[in-house]
């Protein structure tokens, strides 16, 4: 360990920009055992672990680093998934910049952060090359079950470790397959689905029953589900588009980037899609406009390149330093070809059926907001007219009115939406109905859901085992 000053930060290779946009395959290769040992060793071991700390998960990275950095990569996956359900895939979605390898304590020191994510997905695929990962081993079946309506990483994750304890576990979702939006959010060259195929097959193997196709509200009720279960948890996520203010929304081809993800992600699993959806993002030989900043624009406008356009162009109101999104899949997207009109507001779309062109003004940042991030303020004279032929809007998400879908009046939101819990034990205002990830926080990070599943899962067992539901603790 402490090889920091003697061994040189050394990323996976990476696809070129121009090979890459031939195809959906994920642009990082992994590494191979000895890459990985070596820039394991880098770490330096340091007395406040401040990767740990920003980590939402708290994951022992100095420790499984030491542990791989002596080849024991065994140990290493035992010890990484040990806090964290999911690490082949934070491995890969992460924004590390931000987390883990924005606050090593070498990458401070000027010597190049420790690849902590390329090193944890190392760990994790080869844990599955190896056979180590295995179904769950239920010491004891228990009759209490539990429902949980949504299968994205807080579902997923909560599922996992309540069937740990020998729960019964349904998962409920309106999607044809688990996985939320790892499967229709997250495009094939940042998440390969075979990762998420994985997974989801473990825990079905594992004895966690899905009902696909099932959307609560239409298909099922919520008081039936209510009815057929223990404790119920609520982790839908948002999904509901927020749209830009602009004269007309009801133009053919502008079109939510959930809506544009989602069919392009069908498409690349080979799923029979209506001719009508696949014209709709159609983007071959047009000029494409995603507007927004984040990490959903950055996964459109990288989609988009990919699918031949004439012009793949990202409006974004305030510069480059203040976007939102992953400053890689920032980098990644302009070596793409990607073309980046920072501080720059749409203010008009222009067509009659369609929109075929869009005037945006030109912007300047003027004092910080209550975040801390400098206001965008419009400089006037500066309109310029650009070509648009398919408009993607990517900016964020919001919650679906659960009381209404789930025709449930007495489930209290947020004055934001969100589902309204008791942060001490994550229930909500209906006895034994719990909720978590996005439903709750807001739209967020992977990482973050799977912290969230792990922390419900443990209030339900607790509500079960307290007997706060009428059930003593000697029926359990």
């Amino acid at each position: 360990m402490l090889k920091f000053t003697s061994i040189f930060k050394e990323n996976p290779s990476k696809t070129n920009a121009k090979k890459r946009l031939e195809n959906f395959n994920e642009i990082y290769a992994g590494y191979a055992k000895e890459k990985a040992k070596e820039q394991s060793s880098r770490c330096s071991q340091c007395g406040v672990p401040f990767c740990q700390v920003h980590c939402p998960l708290h994951n022992n990275i100095p420790d499984w680093l030491q542990l791989a950095a002596e080849e024991r990569f065994q140990e290493a996956y035992e010890l990484s998934t040990s806090t964290n359900n999911m690490p082949e895939v934070c491995g890969r979605i992460c924004p590390q910049d931000r987390l883990c390898e924005g606050n090593c304590v070498i990458e401070q020191s000027g010597h190049g952060t420790v690849t902590i994510g390329s090193i944890e997905k190392f760990i994790t695929d080869n844990a599955w090359e190896n056979g180590w990962i295995k179904k769950i081993n239920v010491e004891k079946e228990l009759k209490q079950s539990i429902g949980i309506i949504g299968s994205g990483p807080a579902g997923l994750t909560a599922a996992e470790e309540l069937r740990k304890k020998g729960l019964q576990i349904t998962i409920y979702d309106r999607y044809d397959r688990a996985g939320g939006l790892l499967i229709y959010g997250i495009p094939n060259f940042k998440l390969e689905k075979e990762i998420i195929k994985k997974r989801i097959n473990r825990l079905i193997e594992s004895g966690i029953n899905f009902e696909l196709n099932c959307d609560v509200g239409k298909d099922k009720t919520f008081d039936e589900i209510r009815s057929q279960h223990d404790a119920v948890l609520i982790a839908t996520g948002v999904y509901k588009s927020r749209y830009i203010n602009l004269n007309n929304k009801n133009f053919s081809n502008v079109v939510p980037a959930l809506d544009y993800l989602t069919i392009s992600n069908k498409l690349c699993l080979n799923d029979k899609i209506e001719n009508s959806l696949t014209k709709a993002i159609d983007v071959k030989n047009k000029n494409i406009v995603v507007i927004g900043g984040g990490d959903t624009a950055m996964d459109c406008v990288r989609t988009a390149i990919r699918q031949k356009p004439k012009s793949v162009k990202c409006l974004y109101r305030r510069d480059k330093i203040n976007m939102p999104g992953s400053q890689r899949e920032v980098e990644n997207a302009i070596e793409e070809g990607v073309d980046f009109n920072w501080l720059t507001l749409p203010i008009e779309y222009i067509g009659n059926q369609t929109v075929q062109k869009i005037k945006t003004a030109k912007m300047q940042l003027g004092s910080p907001d209550d975040t801390g991030r400098r206001r965008p303020e419009l400089k006037q004279g500066s309109e310029e007219i650009i070509d648009a032929d398919l408009v993607i809007e990517a900016l964020g998400f919001e919650p679906e009115n659960l009381p209404l879908l789930f025709n449930q009046k007495n489930l209290n939101l947020t004055e934001w939406g969100t589902v309204k819990v008791n942060h001490n034990n994550l229930m909500t205002s209906l006895k034994g109905v719990f909720a978590a990830g996005d439903i709750v926080r807001g739209a967020s990070l992977v990482v973050w859901g799977i912290k969230d599943g792990r922390d419900v899962a443990k209030y339900i067992n607790k509500y079960l085992y307290e007997g706060s539901n009428g059930i003593k603790k000697n029926e359990i």
